[in-house]
């Protein structure tokens, strides 16, 4: 059975189920996660998204993003798809929600969220899975601000919305 995502309205309430990629393709609100980890040296894990996604494969992202499934929590569909893409197993702390619509126009798709935002602390390269990222890299926020400004197109469009958000957020200083 395809995988289904949840619908939601604008204050994240849950509205319906549907199929995944049908929700992508009709841009229909629905409920995300996107996971940030740092290490102790302020690093941001960046994983590269395997090529055979069904968008946006190759490109450079944040640690780690999903769709809750139906009836699961945000933060145990955090926690689930951290080990599932990148291996790890780290405490994750919620720090806010984004709302953001996308058209990728090379495969006509949207991604119209409500995102659910963590950040999490790793100290560790991941075991990644082979199946969902191709590399990664631990990058200093000023070098990864730098590269995104000279190279956008090498990162996903979601990661550079959501990256301020993250950053007004975080415990420490760039």
């Amino acid at each position: 059975m395809p995988e289904q995502i949840i619908i939601v309205d604008e204050q994240d309430n849950q509205i319906g189920l549907e199929k995944k990629l049908y929700a992508h393709q009709k841009g229909l609100l629905h409920r995300a996660i996107s996971v940030f980890i740092f290490n102790s040296k302020n690093e941001l894990l960046l994983q590269q998204r395997a090529i055979n996604k069904y968008h946006c494969g190759g490109l450079w992202s944040n640690s780690c993003c999903t769709h809750p499934k139906p009836e699961e929590s945000v933060e145990n569909a955090a926690h689930r798809r951290l080990y599932e893409e990148m291996g790890i197993k780290t405490n994750l702390e919620k720090i806010g929600t984004i709302s953001y619509k996308i058209f990728i126009k090379e495969n006509n798709l949207h991604e119209n969220e409500l995102d659910h935002l963590f950040i999490g602390n790793y100290e560790a390269n991941p075991q990644i899975n082979p199946d969902e990222v191709s590399n990664f890299k631990w990058i200093s926020l000023p070098v990864l601000l730098n590269d995104i400004s000279s190279n956008s197109k090498l990162y996903t469009p979601w990661f550079k919305i959501i990256l301020p958000k993250i950053l007004i957020k975080l415990p420490f200083t760039i």
